[in-house]
């Protein structure tokens, strides 16, 4: 369809098809020598389960970390290593998977993500701080949307959307629509650039050598909710996150701050 060239990341990105399998083999070492607490539940159906990770000493709060995918591929089990940045700097980092579209839709992953901070938030004390990238981008920042019942929300000390998918209008105009389900009125919904900027800092990332679509959408992310927009130099969509996984990184700092 006429957008899907437009919101195709591997084919652009040289060796792009070798990354998924990367990133697998790097969580699952990650995973052998941590200290960390695996599927726990936060729901009824198999994929509703995180990942903890604690750090060597008492933990100052919790990252929360939500992977991309566009709401249909992935889980937890490819960031893991991710979680090196924000442990060493004393902070416990849990990754929830989620449901996948078309089993539902993306309005009830943003409530499965909802449910999953409450059940991290009471599990581990402290500020909570949110990442997400791509499709996680877009959940972390529409979960801040107000919502009866998460205290949580108060807790919540940054919320960081790298290379997010702000507005879901354009994906109506792609072939993975078909397993999306984007409406109009889902669009309107669900899009973070039409709901109100939480209370809590946001600082919005994104890859300088980003499709084009990517670098549209965090721009104007930041322009909605008045946020830093923070472009890394060379960085495409696959690698953009990887520095999270970094003790002294831009993007570890950022997170933290």
């Amino acid at each position: 369809m006429e957008l899907d060239d437009a919101y195709a990341n591997a084919a652009h990105i040289p060796g792009g098809a070798d990354y998924p399998d990367r990133w697998a083999a790097q969580a699952a070492a990650f995973r052998s020598a941590a200290r960390c607490e695996l599927d726990l539940d936060y729901g009824e159906t198999d994929r509703l389960r995180f990942d903890l990770f604690h750090p060597d000493r008492l933990a100052r709060g919790v990252v929360i970390f939500v992977h991309g995918g566009y709401w249909l591929r992935f889980d937890k089990s490819y960031w893991s290593h991710l979680a090196a940045g924000p442990l060493a700097q004393g902070w416990a980092v849990a990754m929830p998977s989620y449901d996948l579209c078309p089993t539902v839709g993306i309005a009830q992953i943003g409530d499965q993500i909802a449910r999953a901070i409450d059940v991290i938030a009471r599990r581990v004390p402290g500020p909570v701080r949110l990442v997400g990238h791509s499709a996680g981008g877009q959940l972390v920042a529409r979960v801040m949307a107000p919502r009866d019942g998460a205290d949580w929300q108060q807790r919540v000390a940054c919320v960081v959307p790298v290379s997010p998918v702000a507005d879901l209008a354009p994906l109506m105009r792609t072939s993975m629509n078909k397993d999306l389900g984007i409406t109009p009125a889902i669009a309107q919904a669900e899009s973070p650039v039409h709901l109100p900027p939480p209370p809590c800092p946001v600082t919005v990332w994104v890859g300088g050598a980003e499709r084009p679509v990517f670098l549209e959408q965090a721009d104007l992310l930041a322009q909605a909710w008045a946020a830093p927009l923070v472009t890394v130099p060379l960085r495409h969509h696959f690698d953009v996150i990887e520095d999270l996984g970094l003790p002294d990184s831009d993007l570890t700092r950022a997170v933290l701050a």
